[in-house]
């Protein structure tokens, strides 16, 4: 039993000073981020594949504790059929490889118009995936919430011993007088609300591992009685030595960090895990984050 707690990115100047100490260079936020938390959801390689030297890079400057969950590119998952790409997915694995003992579930992410009608297509994919490499599937497609193709996706992922990734976006959906908010800093949650699916969430496992994604409010409070469901949730799974990564997000991902503190201070109630690296960061340091 794990868990791993961790935001969509590390390179963010909003953190400089708060998460970040004061005076931190762009070149070591990743060393700041994984001094602090446990794990990065890879959303970098949704967009580019990143050189080996780059990844030499990423080794360097974390904990062999910490783990990279890249995101499969999306030239290989937003554009059309997986099985034509399943030579450069596979190559995509190879290149992540030299991460090693750092290397997280990886996370297929598909477009809202890959619909159950693609089930075969996908099953292909899967199949042709290397079994030793964890994988975590988000699909965005309402039917793949509703019977049948409910089960049929979660009987695919258990055959294979993958996870159905679950998106949590209800912290910035049920909210009383959104109006309130329009001029004010929060205004970008109008934003974040467009961007991300409102797809139903299901308490439901597939493997050994859960993988999380929590959209958070930006008022931190907000965010509370969610977060308590969810750590009702998991904390039974872990003590059935289930490993869970939990990536936290906000819509201007400020308090973010915030929020993996909050799922790790209320799991750390109930069941014994270790602390946060970020703990061990004295509070009368002039470099501890002063977000709160």
């Amino acid at each position: 039993m794990s868990i791993y707690l961790g935001c969509p990115v590390w390179s963010f100047k909003g953190w400089v000073g708060n998460f970040y100490p004061k005076g931190t260079k762009s070149t070591d936020f990743l060393r700041e981020y994984s001094s602090r938390l446990t794990t990065i959801e890879g959303n970098t390689t949704f967009y580019a594949v990143p050189a080996f030297k780059t990844i030499e890079t990423w080794i360097e400057q974390t904990p062999e504790t910490f783990r990279f969950c890249p995101k499969i590119p999306k030239a290989i998952s937003h554009n059309g059929k997986l099985t034509d790409y399943v030579d450069r997915a596979l190559h995509f694995v190879e290149v992540m490889r030299p991460l090693a003992s750092r290397l997280g579930p990886m996370f297929l992410q598909l477009p809202p118009s890959y619909s159950p009608r693609l089930l075969d297509d996908l099953a292909t994919f899967l199949a042709a995936w290397p079994k030793e490499i964890r994988l975590g599937v988000e699909v965005r497609h309402l039917d793949w919430f509703d019977a049948p193709h409910r089960d049929a996706l979660n009987q695919l992922l258990t055959s294979h011993n993958m996870a159905r990734v679950v998106i949590d976006t209800r912290p910035i959906r049920n909210l009383q007088g959104d109006a309130s908010i329009a001029g004010s800093s929060y205004e970008s949650l109008l934003e974040a609300r467009e961007r991300k699916p409102d797809v139903p969430v299901f308490l439901e496992r597939t493997t050994d591992f859960i993988f999380l994604r929590f959209i958070g409010h930006p008022d931190l409070d907000h965010n509370l009685d969610l977060v308590a469901e969810w750590v009702d949730y998991l904390v039974p799974q872990m003590q059935q030595n289930v490993d869970v990564f939990i990536f936290c997000h906000s819509p201007d991902n400020m308090i973010a960090p915030d929020i993996c503190r909050e799922f790790q201070r209320r799991i750390a109630l109930k069941i014994n895990i270790p602390p946060l690296p970020w703990d061990a960061i004295k509070p009368d340091l002039p470099e501890q984050p002063t977000l709160f």
